[in-house]
């Protein structure tokens, strides 16, 4: 199984800032100690026309160039900086990658990715282009050179947070789904409306959550029929995590990651997931729950490869 990473270029931030970059090199560290079957790449970084595909060239423009406002970098949360910019375009690279890597195998990955706050014309919330959306419009423009219909994408998107740029870019588009299940006092405080979205209360466990899950994923295949699928695994809904406000365990988590790979499996769809939100109060547990989602993925994986096999 591929999966793509960009932790070589590590943000400075300032002393005491939330945002957990260390989870990204942890989490390749862990894969390549406990998951040797996982084929671990470097990403290229994207490309402005490729950003311009779900972005504002005057964005692009501003982040690339370091002409953004300081205001607008508030926004983001981080200091601008050449390596924040490359950093962007590299994990949106690295979600572009495994959206073709799983095209040809059926699943694959993105170490970091999930910048669902990012809207066409600004970023927010450590988001700062949104990469699910530039890896499914680019994906629909490869489809559409080798076949009559259009490319139809559903996003799951299980960070804790609502994924309003998302949203908001694909407002209007029939070709893309939506699903969001989230806190419904969290951030961002102005939700945007999703295809689908599920809004759960503080405090929810494991038996509510995968009780919604269940229902949106009966309502997402009663509503839409996806060839491919874009799953954001937020470790953020952990009873552990400093911004979550859910109470999932672990094992709720991993049992949340075999539904959305089952339904899937069992469907013949092609999925690329990303890694999205993870702050713990402990960032091992991040990790940990994060590796837990490949450990489950590559199972599905080899499943996949041994149907191919069987195949004429």
């Amino acid at each position: 199984m591929q999966a793509f990473y960009s932790d070589r270029f590590v943000l400075p931030l300032p002393q005491g800032h939330r945002f957990p970059m260390a989870k990204y090199a942890m989490l390749r560290d862990g894969i390549e100690s406990v998951l040797p079957q996982v084929s671990l790449r470097e990403a290229l970084a994207a490309t402005e026309g490729q950003l311009a595909l779900a972005h504002t060239p005057a964005y692009i423009d501003s982040v690339i160039s370091g002409s953004i406002s300081t205001a607008a970098m508030r926004e983001i949360g981080f200091p601008w900086s050449a390596t924040m910019a490359e950093r962007a375009l590299r994990s949106v690279g690295a979600t572009v990658s495994a959206v073709n890597a799983a095209m040809c195998s059926g699943l694959a990955a993105n170490l970091a990715g999930g910048t669902h706050h990012a809207y066409a014309e600004k970023g927010a919330g450590f988001c700062v282009f949104n990469d699910v959306a530039v890896a499914a419009r680019l994906a629909q423009i490869e489809w559409a050179k080798k076949h009559r219909l259009p490319l139809r994408v559903a996003v799951i998107d299980l960070d804790v947070h609502q994924g309003n740029g998302t949203a908001h870019i694909f407002r209007s588009d029939e070709t893309v789904f939506t699903v969001s299940l989230h806190g419904d006092k969290n951030f961002p405080f102005r939700k945007e409306a999703s295809d689908l979205d599920v809004a759960l209360v503080d405090g929810c466990g494991d038996g509510e959550y995968l009780g919604a899950l269940d229902l949106a994923l009966v309502e997402l295949a009663n509503r839409f029929d996806p060839s491919l699928v874009i799953y954001l695994a937020g470790a953020d809904p952990y009873e552990g995590d400093r911004l979550g406000r859910l109470k999932l365990s672990a094992d709720g988590l991993e049992a949340r990651d075999r539904r959305v790979f089952d339904w899937c499996f069992h469907r013949g769809i092609p999925m690329a997931f990303v890694m999205a939100g993870g702050y713990g109060l402990h960032i091992e547990e991040t990790v940990q729950i994060q590796l837990n989602t490949y450990r489950v993925a590559l199972s599905y994986w080899q499943r996949w490869m041994s149907r191919n096999a069987t195949l004429p």
